[in-house]
């Protein structure tokens, strides 16, 4: 066993020399602090690399795609770090010098990053800075002003979405989003609108958070429904998108850019494929899930989506809410009820013990936790696992 005494300062010595060298030692210890806590504090910031087209993304989808398709030739970045909602997540300072560093920012729109807009009007301008929002021509699901699942999504009951009447044709609308998009030059904003003199602090200017929690950045009440990439189908578009945006910002590596996105394109068909023909073939249509996160999933494969919580996750359902979902559950054969990964279950497992049934994961794939990015996850093998619970909870 180690000697507690041998944990005790010895002197370095008598006199003046002594004295140096205790404050020598003390000198290099409290550099050797600085720099450990400046590494471990460095944020995004550290990130960015030379020789390679920096891309910058808002969360982990767009972060996967630009990944994949960037290859060699890109140094990706994202945001949002694994295990963080990115509804409970708003941007710092330290972001907004990561993305003005960087070529190009990909952001999903749609209103999604409800901090978005006020960010990048504090980027720099000789930045140099391409900012394109990646849901960008995607035919996208009106929900009015549906924060709440359940008002819009069984209000009749036993009613299944045939998704027939959804189907929209999304080959060849992948848009280029100059229409959406932010170019930089002469918009930075002055320091009393955007303060981003301290490092750490949210980056939310109180002019522009209109009926929102100070300083959550977010909208809490959409118009449109903006998780395309819960379908593959959708996802198709979301890729194209992507690269089409490091082809712009990086025109000199376009070729294996093209090349990259073939490979990945050709996965997520398969994908689309695999979830259209299983999906056919299930008697059952419904699924319950914890925030209404699956509507371009419902729509594109004939799914009938029943939400506990609305757009957001943290959007609280009415008590007559949960019981008419109970009573849902019980008349319609429903077997599972599902939740998420990243944000409470609780809600999901009282509706399940009260209507007497089980529950399974169905991802959102917003982003990874830790043990799904130290497996080496990934969004097509998150996706395959959602097929195999919607197909056991289906059956």
């Amino acid at each position: 066993m180690t000697n507690r005494k041998d944990w005790k300062l010895k002197p370095a010595g008598k006199g003046t020399d002594g004295r140096r060298r205790i404050k020598g030692s003390l000198v290099a210890l409290a550099l050797l602090v600085v720099s450990t806590v400046a590494a471990a504090c460095g944020g995004n910031g550290s990130k960015l690399v030379e020789g390679k087209m920096n891309v910058v993304t808002s969360f982990y989808p767009l972060y996967y795609m630009a990944q994949t398709i960037g290859g060699e030739h890109a140094h990706v970045v994202n945001l949002i770090p694994a295990g963080v909602e990115p509804h409970d997540w708003s941007p710092k300072s330290r972001d907004l010098e990561t993305v003005s560093k960087a070529q190009l920012f990909l952001y999903h729109g749609a209103g999604f990053e409800g901090w978005v807009d006020n960010f990048l009007k504090g980027v720099s301008k000789d930045s140099g800075l391409i900012a394109r929002e990646m849901s960008a021509g995607i035919e996208l699901i009106d929900v009015g002003d549906g924060d709440n699942g359940a008002d819009h999504d069984h209000e009749h009951e036993g009613e299944a979405a045939s998704g027939s009447e959804h189907d929209h044709e999304h080959e060849g609308e992948a848009a280029s989003g100059s229409e959406h998009d932010h170019e930089h030059e002469g918009e930075a904003a002055s320091g009393s609108e955007h303060d981003h003199e301290h490092e750490g602090e949210t980056v939310s200017g109180s002019e522009h958070d209109h009926g929102h929690e100070a300083g959550d950045g977010h909208n809490h009440s959409l118009d449109v429904d903006p998780h395309t990439w819960s379908s593959p189908k959708t996802a198709l578009l979301l890729a194209e998108n992507v690269k089409n945006a490091m082809v712009e910002a990086d025109a000199a590596n376009a070729e294996a850019y093209e090349a990259n996105y073939a490979k990945l394109k050709e996965k997520l068909e398969a994908l689309d494929a695999k979830y259209a023909a299983e999906l056919s073939k299930t008697t059952r249509k419904d699924i319950v899930v914890s925030h209404q996160s699956f509507g371009y999933l419902a729509r594109d494969y004939g799914l009938n989506q029943i939400a506990i919580m609305g757009l957001s996750p943290d959007a609280e359902p009415r008590a007559q809410d949960l019981v008419k979902i109970a009573n849902f559950v019980k008349e319609n054969g429903v077997t599972h009820i599902f939740f998420e990964e990243l944000v409470s279950d609780q809600l999901a497992r009282t509706l399940a013990n009260e209507a007497g049934v089980e529950t399974l994961v169905l991802n959102p794939l917003e982003g990874l936790t830790p043990e799904q990015e130290r497996n080496g996850d990934d969004y097509v093998t998150i996706m395959e696992r959602n097929l195999q619970n919607l197909l056991k909870a289906l059956q």
